[in-house]
């Protein structure tokens, strides 16, 4: 089944609740951005691709959720754009027995993903869960990434610059000439 970024994260499964456990359909969505909060920026759509199966409690959402963040490197403060790849693997149970109707205690699991009162499978949260999760704290540009200058602020990545002989404070002046015994 392939949806259009209109339809975005939502997806009817009262089709497959009917269906006995181990049943499964296959989800294709691109093109669709989300609000991940005050922290992260998307930098390119949501791709998203899961297999939602049928267990005897519910469905399982098994799949992988790939986009960019816009984000700063944390030594250079250089902009950069973090690729993810993340997985996916939740249960999602009913709120809404399906052949009655009637609402379900949900008292047990308040911490449980859950499906509508239409039986539709919201899977906006589901990815930024996965995408908050996966998000580094302190992205770097590249790992031999210098960082800047504590002194003047350079990027040292741009190459070597100096600041001279640092002054001694003159209560240590002294030092200088200390000599280890061997």
């Amino acid at each position: 089944m392939t949806t259009s970024p209109a339809d975005a994260l939502v997806v009817n499964v009262a089709g497959l609740l009917g269906d006995p456990p181990g049943a499964h359909r296959d989800l294709a969505v691109d093109g669709v951005r989300i609000d991940l909060g005050p922290d992260l920026v998307q930098a390119s759509p949501l791709e998203v691709r899961a297999r939602i199966a049928r267990t005897n409690r519910g469905v399982i959402v098994s799949g992988r959720v790939r986009t960019s963040l816009a984000d700063t490197c944390s030594r250079c403060l250089v902009a950069l754009e973090v690729s993810l790849d993340v997985p996916v693997d939740e249960e999602v149970l009913p709120s809404i027995e399906l052949a009655s109707g009637l609402p379900l205690d949900t008292t047990a699991e308040p911490e449980a993903h859950r499906l509508s009162d239409h039986h539709e499978l919201d899977l906006e949260p589901l990815a930024r869960e996965a995408i908050v999760l996966a998000a580094p704290i302190a992205p770097v540009c590249r790992s031999e990434c210098r960082g800047l200058c504590p002194e003047c602020g350079v990027d040292l990545n741009a190459g070597p610059h100096d600041h001279g002989e640092a002054p001694v404070d003159p209560r240590l002046a002294k030092l200088r000439d200390f000599k280890v015994d061997e």
